[in-house]
């Protein structure tokens, strides 16, 4: 199976400055997914899709390829995340290249290992699901079962629909959050639903130990903090 890996990092970040080339430990944010995608022989080609020119020369200088600068209508803070793998693919596609499937790669999530990414491509490529995402369990008090909307009429109701709530914990079915590690999908999904999910969805469940999703500069910290909890 092709498979390609894009690694979104536009410039603009909000919650974290310069996010995806500021120094982490030494080393760009962009790099520590970089170098975990490039060690995976499942993935056919890896690339970086940037509109910023700063970004794209740490890039260039990581020895990531980068083969087109990503339009500025798509890299603004409204922009859905699918319509940048489109255009990946529209312009390998004006190359003659094509591949099966897509791998999502957000810089946000640097502690991925390669042991991890191995196992989700395998596991998608094993399930023929339409896609597969990384996710975590959601702690019981926040399972769907338990959460509430607000009804027509102003008042409360069982989020999932049911009339009566589960009463014990031990009765709650499994339920999970994406956690923006890792995304994959068939390509003819991409092109045809307009979706990064389809109908058929697989799943991985990410190591805690390992997982970060970097956002605000508290996160950023927390990454930090975790880089040196590793070195003692």
């Amino acid at each position: 199976m092709r498979i390609l890996a894009v690694i979104p990092a536009r410039g603009g970040s909000k919650g974290v400055l310069g996010k995806n080339i500021k120094l982490l430990n030494g080393k760009p944010l962009l790099q520590y997914t970089s170098e975990i995608a490039l060690q995976s022989p499942y993935l056919t080609e890896v690339i970086l899709s940037s509109e910023e020119k700063e970004i794209i020369t740490v890039a260039k200088d990581l020895e990531i390829h980068v083969p087109f600068i990503r339009p500025s209508a798509l890299a603004q803070d409204s922009t859905p995340t699918i319509d940048v793998i489109l255009h990946a693919l529209q312009w390998f596609k004006n190359q003659g290249v094509f591949f099966d499937a897509v791998c999502l790669l957000q810089t946000t999530s640097p502690f991925r290992t390669i042991n991890f990414l191995n196992k989700a491509i395998e596991k998608f490529i094993s399930s023929g699901c339409d896609s597969l995402v990384s996710v975590q369990k959601v702690p019981h008090e926040y399972n769907p079962h338990w959460t509430f909307e607000v009804n027509h009429e102003g008042n409360l109701k069982i989020a999932t629909g049911e009339e009566n709530i589960i009463s014990r914990r031990q009765q709650l079915p499994d339920a999970y959050h994406r956690d923006g590690s890792i995304y994959i999908t068939k390509t003819n999904v991409l092109l045809q639903q307009h979706s990064l999910y389809g109908k058929r969805i697989a799943f991985i469940e990410s190591d805690l130990e390992y997982y970060v999703n970097i956002d605000t500069m508290e996160d950023w910290k927390k990454a930090e903090q975790m880089i040196k909890n590793n070195q003692k």
